[in-house]
Order: structure tokens, then sequence, then C-alpha cells
């Protein structure tokens, strides 16, 4: 039985459309639950949209709409999101849905039965923006002398009666989960400032409200609705099935990555851990806060007028280019920055001279020089064996760095093999050997066409949909097209035995222009 692996987003909130951020976390998501498929494992890949809160309800107010109407028509626009980049989820949760109110209720009675909820008065910082809770210790200091939370935003004082959660009592229960799994949360930086802020004291917190009421009811207690991240949270789990805990949540839960943004880092390391231990539930096993994609250095925002459509940029130059910059531009961990003249110079430089020079020059003289017809007769030479070991080490070192979520770091060492295919090429100059060497001509050519195979099945994580479309111009059946079928030793035999020829190629990734200037 194939192993499982469940990985989520974060669940996008849904008072705007989706912006390039959404889709840079929604693709690297995508990426490793394609590259865990091609190895064979059993993979859940759950995504979604946060619809509750006080952000959703003065939405609503403003547009003259209920905040239902407004989370359906807005969580569309994350869907058709997915949908367009090619994002393979297999469940989008929406908070909204009756199975989620089920579950996070069921969670907050557990919570509750373990003794960890109390009845009190609620006085201090909030953001809306944030939809968190901060300590005047954490407050800045705006440009007008106003206070704002540590990401900038807005605060302002509340008073309401509020149930609290005891996060105080799990302070050395998530010390211990820190220091006894280093791999729980990663990057390292991430780590070691989630260690520092719970070494400095955890004080109990507000879970609920009740100055609105759209939200998730706390059974019970009339008048309230739970605090967002508790019901957010709990998406990980509602997708699985729970409270039920056979069938899905059996064998899914734990997690096996829940892939977020570094700003909601303490959400999901600190106040997500501590509801599940509370409510008796096994944590994550890892938590992973990537950086912010950034447009040419500076962030995204509405008032700088810089905001980007990513189904716009993906119409503009490609699905599968814009994957394959935002995996390879950007250390995935950090924060990386993109403009259309860093996609198209990474895409031609790579994609279209590089990879698809090589895969359209390959296929080319095999379908012109020997009428698409292949053979396994030519015995290999030194140099023949030498390029296809260093093409299978820069796939085992993609597949390494791809464990460890390096992106950039992988499809770097898959770059090198690339290069040495080209190098190889014109060290061995088939187009000469058509007249001196027919045979060594020929041997050479269908090395070059096991070395493209392997190379497009490596990076069809990244670039799903152009590697296929090679990979169907190679002959190589869809069931054959992962990291097990490249350890077939007998492949390229039987390829040549089903009498497969190669017809006239077509170039899988075209070289971009720049986008005019408007006028």
């Amino acid at each position: 039985m194939a192993e499982p692996f469940y990985i989520t987003t974060a669940i996008s909130y849904p008072n705007g459309k989706p912006h390039i951020g959404h889709a840079y976390e929604a693709i690297a998501a995508d990426v490793i639950a394609r590259f865990q498929r091609q190895l064979g494992r059993d993979v859940r890949f759950q995504t979604g949209t946060d619809e509750h809160g006080l952000k959703m309800a003065q939405k609503a107010r403003d547009l003259g709409i209920t905040p239902k109407q407004l989370a359906d028509e807005m969580s569309q626009h994350f869907i058709d999101m997915c949908d367009a980049l090619n994002v393979s989820y297999d469940v989008f949760i929406r908070t909204s849905e009756p199975r989620h109110h089920a579950a996070t209720q069921e969670l907050w009675r557990r919570m509750e039965a373990n003794g960890d909820l109390y009845l009190d008065r609620y006085e201090g910082w909030y953001s809306v923006r944030d939809e968190a809770y901060y300590d005047a210790s954490e407050l800045v200091d705006g440009e007008g002398g106003e206070k704002l939370s540590p990401q900038g935003t807005p605060v302002e004082w509340t008073v309401e009666e509020s149930w609290f959660f005891r996060l105080s009592k799990y302070a050395q229960p998530l010390l211990d989960l820190l220091n006894a799994n280093p791999d729980f949360l990663q990057p390292d930086s991430r780590r070691n400032e989630i260690l520092r802020f719970i070494e400095g004291g955890l004080r109990d917190l507000s879970v609920s409200r009740t100055s609105f009421d759209w939200g998730i009811k706390v059974p019970g207690s009339d008048g309230h609705v739970m605090y967002v991240w508790v019901d957010a949270l709990t998406n990980y789990i509602t997708g699985l099935g729970f409270p039920d805990e056979t069938g899905d949540y059996a064998k899914y839960w734990p997690a096996n990555l829940h892939l977020i943004g570094k700003d909601i880092v303490r959400f999901h390391a600190i106040y997500w851990p501590a509801f599940l231990m509370s409510a008796q539930l096994p944590v994550p096993q890892r938590v992973f806060g990537h950086g912010f994609l950034l447009n040419r250095g500076q962030k995204e925002s509405k008032s700088l007028g810089n905001v980007t459509d990513p189904i716009a940029l993906a119409e503009q130059f490609g699905v599968d280019t814009l994957r394959y910059f935002l995996m390879r531009e950007v250390a995935f961990g950090q924060d990386g920055s993109y403009s259309p003249e860093a996609i198209v110079t990474r895409a031609n430089a790579e994609l279209a001279n590089s990879f698809g020079n090589l895969a359209q020059r390959s296929l080319s003289m095999i379908f012109k020089n020997l009428d698409g017809k292949l053979s396994a007769d030519q015995p290999l030479a030194d140099a023949d064996r030498a390029l296809l070991a260093e093409v299978d080490a820069g796939v085992a070192a993609l597949k390494t760095a791809f464990e460890d979520l390096a992106f950039s770091d992988g499809l770097d060492s898959w770059m090198r093999a690339v290069f040495a295919c080209n190098q190889y090429v014109d060290e061995q100059a088939p187009w000469t050997l058509r007249k001196t060497d027919p045979a060594r001509m020929e041997a050479v050519l269908m090395v070059l066409l096991r070395a493209v195979r392997t190379l497009a099945i490596a990076v069809r994580p990244v670039v799903p949909a152009s590697a296929d479309k090679l990979l169907d111009q190679l002959g190589i059946a869809a069931d054959a097209r992962d990291f097990a079928a490249l350890g077939n030793a007998h492949w390229f035999e039987q390829l040549v035995a089903s009498g497969f020829t190669v017809a006239q190629p077509v170039g899988v990734f075209p070289r971009l222009e720049l986008p005019a200037e408007p006028a």
C-alpha cells in the first residue's frame, strides 16, 4: 500500500481577489504534491478559503450584500486561480460549509472538556486586518504616532466578554515539541523566532467574540462566535472528515506538511499545536513558513498600484513558465522578487534555449535522419555512459533537494544535467557523423532521447503540462512517467520493440518576448 502524504496550504482570506502571493503558495504546494505522487505516495492535497470574521462582515456590509454572498463570489476566484495554474488539489475546503461548523464545534468541546476554556472579559489591542490580538509591547508607532501591529496594520482597543483558551498552560509542551523535533518548524529562522516568543511567556488567548455574528457559534454560549483562528486552523482536519476519526482522518492525519506564509507562523506553530494537544489529537509533522514574493523588490499593495493578477501573469507568459520561474528564482523560505524582465530572461535562457532546444534538436534529427525510427543496436561509448550517468546524478540531486523543499537548488542540479547534454551534442556533432559514421550518429541520437526522457520526467512536478507534451512525443506511456519508471532498465528496449517512431517534433517551450511598454 502506498505511503500516505498529506499537504495543505494556508486557506486564503477571500475579502479580495487572489494576488501573486496566493499563487506562489498554491504553486509551491502543487509542486510538492506532484513530486510526492511521482515518488509513489498516496497524496492528499488540500487548499481552500477562510470565510468568517470581522473583515468579511465589514466588506459585505460596505457592498450591501450578505457575508455568505461575498464568500460565495470571492471563493470562486480562488478556485479559478488554482484551476488556471494547474494546481492539482484534492479538496477545496470552505469554512462556511456545515461540515466545518460541526468539526470546529467538536474541537471546541474537546478543549472545553480538558478544562482549557473559561469565560472572562477581554481588554486589549486587536487588529481587524490580521484577525490577531497583540500585547502592547509588540506594537510599533506609525508615521502619525498611531499604534500599529508588528505587521504595520491598524489596531483598536477592544473590550468585550470573551472565552479564553489556557495557552499559558502549553508553553512547556510547545517548547518540548520544538526542541525534540527540529523539523517541526522550518526554516530555522522561523523556528528560532517562535522559540524566543514562547520563552518570553505565553498569555491566555481570547478565543471568542460578541461584537459580530459571522462565524461559528460557540457551543452552549449564546452570542459568542469563535475567534477566527480556532475556526480557520480546524480546516486541516475538517477536510479529512473529523470528528469521524476513521477513514481519511485515520489515513492522513497528522499532516505531513502545512505550507504557510511566514506572517502566520505563530498561529500554526503555537496556537494550532496547543489546540490539538488540548483536544488530545496528534500535532502535524511539519510546518514550513515560506517568504514573501516581492514585485521588483517591493511588497505589493493597492496604494502603490503594483498588485499583480496571477491569472493575467500566467496568460501573458504561460502557466508552466510562471511555475518554473517561481520555483527556480527564489530560494524557498526566503523572500524573493519577480518582474516581467526576470521571467523572460530566466525562461528563455533555461526553458527555451537550453532544455527546449535540446529536446527539439534531438527529436528533429531522429525524425529527419532516421525517419523517426528508434534502434537499440548500437553499443554505448564511454562518452555516452558518462552523459547518462551525469543526467542520473542531476535527477538524484533534484529529488534530494525537493524532499528538503529546496526547489531552486534542485532545479539548479537539473539545469546542470541539461547543460551537460547540450555540451555532449556539440562535442559529438551528430550532423557531421551523419556523413562520416551514420551508426555512431544513431547511437548519439538514441542517447539523447534517453537523456531527454529522464530530464522531462524529473521536471514534471514543476512544468507538468509541458513535460507531458514532450513525453507524448517521446512515446512514453502516461503510467510510465514517475520516478519508479526511471528505475526500469529495459524501458528503451521495450519502446524500440513497440515499433514507436518519432514524428515531426513540436516545441514545448517557446521563446518569450518582453511585453511592450504601454504608450
